[in-house]
């Protein structure tokens, strides 16, 4: 009978729709390497702006309001509200769909975003010359990666925050044994950090050797895979 109910309990998971498909953890390293993809396209294809990482956007406005050459307060002003009605429109979508299926608001999020990011892409290789390409893929991907972090920040998994890694980085340092901590999760900060160095890098070649439209339009596909495999566990 101990044999028969171990059994039933290792089957569980099998059968509860919420386990099925790809771990968010994995599935949140995914987008940390869309991220590194997204600022590496915006960083060096729209003028030194950010579209994800918002803590170095401050910063850049920063620059361009102190009149620092090749910093425009335009894109990153854009940048910077695009992603806060994105972080609106994420939150929104949270609170309409955060009590049913993790796994279906995980899906559902991740799709709108990669319908964003295809947006984006269709628009750079449309119009890649046009002043109004830099402001709509500025919009475009800044929003998209507003409604991913507020997605993200509800899910409240540790240290996979996607877009930063500030606080990763001083978690992975002070909480390693070097540090007087365990290193528990230094496996998880360090895919981190890795997953969103491997995007900024593949994203800069693209930029450098090909067009915006490339990047962006691997990051849609990639986003869209994640979105049909994506679980709703940890």
């Amino acid at each position: 009978m101990s044999k028969q109910n171990s059994q039933e309990s290792a089957d569980a998971p099998a059968d509860d729709p919420e386990a099925r498909g790809l771990r968010l953890v994995v599935v949140l390293l995914g987008l940390t390497v869309v991220s590194g993809l997204i600022d590496a396209v915006s960083y060096l294809g729209l003028g030194h702006v950010f579209t994800a990482n918002m803590t170095g956007n401050v910063v850049v406005l920063g620059f361009a309001a102190a009149g620092a050459p090749g910093f425009t307060v335009s894109h990153t002003l854009t940048s910077l509200v695009a992603f806060v009605v994105g972080a609106v429109a994420g939150g929104r979508m949270t609170v309409r769909l955060s009590g049913g299926s993790r796994r279906t608001w995980a899906r559902v999020t991740l799709a709108a975003e990669a319908v964003l990011l295809g947006g984006s892409a269709a628009v750079a290789f449309a119009a890649p010359d046009a002043t109004a390409t830099v402001y709509a893929l500025i919009a475009l991907t800044a929003f998209a990666m507003g409604l991913r972090n507020a997605t993200v920040r509800k899910l409240g998994v540790a240290d996979l925050t996607t877009t930063v890694l500030t606080m990763t980085l001083t978690g992975l340092a002070s909480d390693s044994r070097a540090g007087g901590g365990s290193g528990h999760h230094s496996p998880r900060r360090t895919a981190s950090v890795l997953a969103m160095l491997a995007g900024a890098v593949l994203g800069a070649w693209l930029v450098i050797h090909h067009n915006l439209g490339i990047p962006l339009l691997i990051a849609a596909v990639g986003v869209g895979v994640l979105a049909v495999v994506a679980s709703g566990r940890e």
